[in-house]
């Protein structure tokens, strides 16, 4: 292991880190970082970061934005917290007003929750408490899509695909359904996700159609399935699934809490597709990387459902400590006034524009390039070891990681999901800042393939 500082030998001494092989941080350990600024990490050594990621896709405008920095300490000397049974604030209030104002039409009521996960699995449980109130007992199951990810606490794996999340926990899960999802670059039919007629769809349509009356919702996140590697699929399955979930008293839950909030291109990810879920989650940029809540959206329909006499059993009985918190509204509310304020979503359109044409210059006629796609500030580059066939590198050579740790040293935090390289950068970066972005990945590409010959 190379020399630690005292920092980093007290974090391995005691920390347990997420989403890692702690044997890997005998030759990574952990940066520690002591201080940030708009787009960049700085670590006790002094060395910067370009966060290219905006920290797990949260941080929308900058580390230590001054608008939101201001509005935390005014609501800290104000109110901290409150319980939220019984109890209610000015920052709740607001924000619910505000958001009302931005979500699809026919989002009219909220609940308040404080992590993406907690959401979704409030979602699926409103969901099915829904179908037991109102006579349909025979709704239980639930659909999801081949490569989903909603979160990792136990519910929400159940509607998770993705392997290397849940395949240790397969006893404890309750499985969903799993339809083969949109994956546009193997795409059986030949088809361009921005000109097809989401013929994809079928697998879906099938099992709505065989198992419509056990089925109390589909769950997806519209427009790009986020862990999966990016994947950017056509409105058109969004619409078809709409008309059918519709048809079948199934409810449609939008999982909006990567997607939203101007991410791609629009202010939530279902508007691509001009229609409105039954449920939506929101999370991640809603509090723009300070504070860690969620809100779940639902419609009239679903809220007259649990309305009623104490007495008869119908509440919903599910709360967290810190939902609602007033801080964490605070910061929502403060982060709806600039997207209004600074027309934030002509920002990502501009910005977005600049992204996709340096991407494609640069990464176009890569050899090791199958593919650059893009949706609003979302760049993904699928690498590949032949661009011909799409072979994919082996997953044992940990081609992504290894990039990673390269573009660490040139000053670029870049995490690859397996061999997808992307670029969800903070609004605020300018086309300098995406120019340098890109070289890095360039570069870091390069040398990986240079060192395997």
């Amino acid at each position: 292991m190379k020399e630690l500082t005292e920092l980093q030998q007290k974090d391995l001494q005691y920390i347990f880190h997420p989403c890692s092989q702690m044997k890997d941080y005998e030759n990574l350990p952990p940066m520690v970082i002591k201080k940030a600024k708009g787009i960049y990490l700085e670590d006790e050594l002094g060395n910067r970061y370009m966060d290219c990621v905006s920290s797990w896709w949260v941080n929308l405008f900058g580390h230590c934005n001054d608008r939101i920095n201001k509005v935390i300490w005014e609501q800290i000397n104000n109110l901290e917290h409150v319980l939220f049974v019984n109890f209610s604030h000015e920052p709740a209030i607001e924000l619910v007003e505000r958001l009302h104002k931005v979500v699809p039409k026919g989002i009219d009521k909220f609940l308040f929750a404080d992590n993406g996960s907690s959401s979704i699995e409030m979602a699926l449980k409103l969901s099915f408490q829904y179908h037991q109130q109102t006579g349909a007992k025979e709704k239980k199951k639930f659909i999801s899509l081949a490569n989903a990810y909603h979160g990792e606490t136990i519910g929400a794996l159940g509607v998770g695909d993705v392997d290397i999340f849940t395949s240790t926990y397969r006893p404890l899960i309750k499985e969903g359904i799993k339809a083969k999802g949109p994956d546009c670059f193997y795409c059986p039919f030949k088809k361009n996700f921005d000109c097809c007629e989401a013929e994809c769809f079928s697998d879906m349509e099938n099992i709505i159609e065989n198992n419509h009356k056990e089925i109390a919702a589909v769950i997806i996140e519209p427009m790009v399935q986020g862990a999966a590697g990016m994947k950017i699929y056509s409105p058109k399955y969004i619409k078809k699934l709409r008309e059918i979930t519709k048809k079948y008293n199934i409810h449609l839950i939008a999982d909006e809490i990567a997607m939203g909030f101007g991410r791609t291109g629009k202010m939530f990810a279902m508007e691509h597709a001009r229609v409105s879920p039954d449920i939506m989650c929101m999370a991640k940029g809603l509090s723009a990387g300070y504070y860690p809540m969620s809100i779940i959206g639902i419609t009239n329909e679903i809220y007259d459902a649990f309305y009623c006499d104490y007495l008869e059993g119908k509440s919903f009985l599910h709360s967290h400590t810190y939902s609602g918190n007033p801080i964490g509204c605070r910061i929502a509310v403060e982060v709806l006034k600039i997207f209004e304020e600074e027309k934030i979503l002509d920002v990502v359109a501009k910005k977005g524009e600049y992204l996709r044409k340096k991407a494609t210059e640069l990464f176009a006629n890569h050899p090791n390039v199958g593919e650059y796609r893009q949706i609003g500030l979302i760049g993904a580059l699928e690498f590949v070891k032949d661009k011909d066939t799409k072979e994919l590198f082996d997953s044992k050579e940990r081609a992504g990681y290894e990039i990673y740790k390269i573009a660490l040293k040139k000053g670029a935090l870049l995490r690859p999901l397996g061999n997808i390289i992307y670029f969800m950068p903070p609004y605020i970066i300018t086309e300098e800042e995406i120019d340098r972005m890109l070289t890095i990945c360039k570069e870091s590409i390069d040398e990986y393939l240079a060192n395997k010959l």
